[in-house]
C-alpha cells in the first residue's frame, strides 16, 4: 500500500504547493521546492509515535496534519502538512511503523532521566 499526496494550501484544500509527500511500507519520502528541490526520507522502523492535528480550517475543508516522532537525525518531528485522508494516513504509518520494527527486530528505549547516585560503593 502507498499514500501520494500533496500539501495543500488551508484555502478549499487545493493543492498548489510543490511538496510531495510518499507514504510507503518501509520509508516516508517528502519532496519539496520548485527551481532547487529537497528530498528528504525516513525509515518507517525510526517512526517512535504518530499525531494527527487538525484546525477548524483543515477540518471543514477535509484537512489534516500528521505529525510523526522519529529516531532520525535529520527530522526528528516529520510533520505533513494540510493533507487529505489524514486519519487513514496516520493509522497507516503507525501500523507500518510497528511492523517494520518487528521485521527488523528493533527496540525503542526511552530516557526519563534516571538520576545515577555519585558514590556507589
Amino acid at each position: 500500500m502507498e499514500f501520494n499526496e500533496r500539501k495543500r494550501i488551508l484555502f478549499f484544500g487545493l493543492p498548489w504547493t510543490f511538496t510531495k509527500y510518499t507514504v510507503k511500507e518501509d520509508i516516508i519520502n517528502i519532496k519539496a521546492g520548485f527551481l532547487k528541490t529537497v528530498e528528504d526520507d525516513c525509515y518507517m522502523y525510526k517512526v517512535q509515535d504518530v499525531k494527527l492535528e487538525a484546525t477548524l480550517f483543515e477540518r471543514i475543508f477535509g484537512l489534516g496534519t500528521v505529525v510523526c516522532f522519529t529516531g532520525d537525525t535529520t527530522h526528528q518531528k516529520l510533520t505533513l502538512v494540510h493533507i487529505k485522508n489524514a486519519k487513514a494516513v496516520k493509522d497507516f504509518i503507525l501500523e507500518a511503523s510497528e511492523t517494520a520494527r518487528m521485521k527488523r527486530r528493533t527496540l525503542n528505549t526511552l530516557d526519563i532521566g534516571s538520576v545515577v547516585p555519585d558514590d556507589l560503593d
